[in-house]
């Protein structure tokens, strides 16, 4: 265990791998490095499992746990993602089994239209758990997009009013909603060279099902419509509604240009900026 105290981890944290899986080595540490949370590849016992640690500041490690107690097991029985080991809330840790595979973004398969399929069909097993309607997450989608807007940000002046004025103007809906996982996309995806599985419900929240496919869409998709054929192939139907679609899109892409300017990722915040350039074109058409 000597290795993961040099790791930053709490004593609550700590605390709990220990009582959770006993003594452990560190395999890997697998954590993006642009926010405060901590992912470690560890073994104990023969088996590898990844525990996941995060500041006190940090919501999503909340929603994770949230998706693997009440949304995963779909996913879980099928093979396509990690079970959930133990996991503190107040001291925001969770461990879970490791799942086999390379993240696909980066490598060929991240343009494999048999990774989108697989893709697609795991996120309809995951939507298909529970739908219900909602009087309340549209409007509070696009609130979340108005308070960004008034965040810290390098928009354009002229787009970011833009982008203010349509958000505001757009009632809001009825919508269903279901689990979703909120960043369903290769850097999310793992591949061991027969199946594609799934990592990272951090964003984890009941949605309408359209949001998970928006950030392929501006991705991947938009230069390669075979990818998403298959996509849609492996989901069964297209869940985009065309003037919802174009709201999500126009939230989404605020989200990412004014995040990733609060985290300092210049070449994902240059993405939320063309993106939504190409948001806003959409209500031109």
């Amino acid at each position: 265990m000597s290795q993961l105290h040099q790791t930053g981890l709490t004593t609550a944290q700590l605390d709990l791998v220990a009582s959770a899986v006993g003594d452990v080595t560190v395999v890997a540490d697998m954590s993006w490095g642009q926010v405060d949370t901590r992912v470690l590849r560890v073994r104990a016992g023969g088996s590898d499992y990844v525990v996941k640690a995060a500041g006190p500041a940090n919501h999503h490690i909340g929603r994770e746990i949230s998706a693997h107690e009440r949304a995963t097991a779909p996913l879980v029985q099928r093979g396509w993602c990690a079970r959930l080991v133990a996991a503190d809330r107040d001291a925001r840790v969770l461990i879970t089994t490791f799942v086999p595979g390379d993240l696909v973004e980066g490598t060929p398969g991240e343009h494999d239209p048999g990774i989108h399929r697989q893709a697609g069909e795991a996120l309809r097993v995951f939507h298909d758990q529970a739908g219900r309607q909602d009087d309340e997450v549209d409007a509070r989608m696009t609130a979340q997009a108005l308070t960004r807007l008034d965040q810290p940000h390098r928009i354009v002046p002229g787009v970011a009013r833009r982008a203010r004025d349509i958000l505001r103007a757009s009632p809001p809906q009825q919508v269903t909603v279901v689990p979703t996982h909120g960043d369903w996309q290769p850097r999310n995806w793992v591949f061991d060279g027969i199946r594609m599985r799934v990592i990272d419900f951090g964003r984890f929240d009941h949605r309408p099902a359209a949001t998970d496919l928006c950030r392929l869409a501006v991705q991947q998709w938009r230069t390669d419509p075979r990818l998403e054929d298959a996509f849609i192939e492996g989901y069964g139907s297209d869940p985009r509604e065309p003037d919802q679609w174009r709201l999500h899109l126009l939230r989404e892409a605020v989200g990412t240009a004014v995040w990733a300017h609060q985290v300092g990722d210049e070449p994902f915040e240059a993405q939320g900026h063309r993106r939504l350039e190409e948001a806003l074109a959409r209500y031109d058409a």
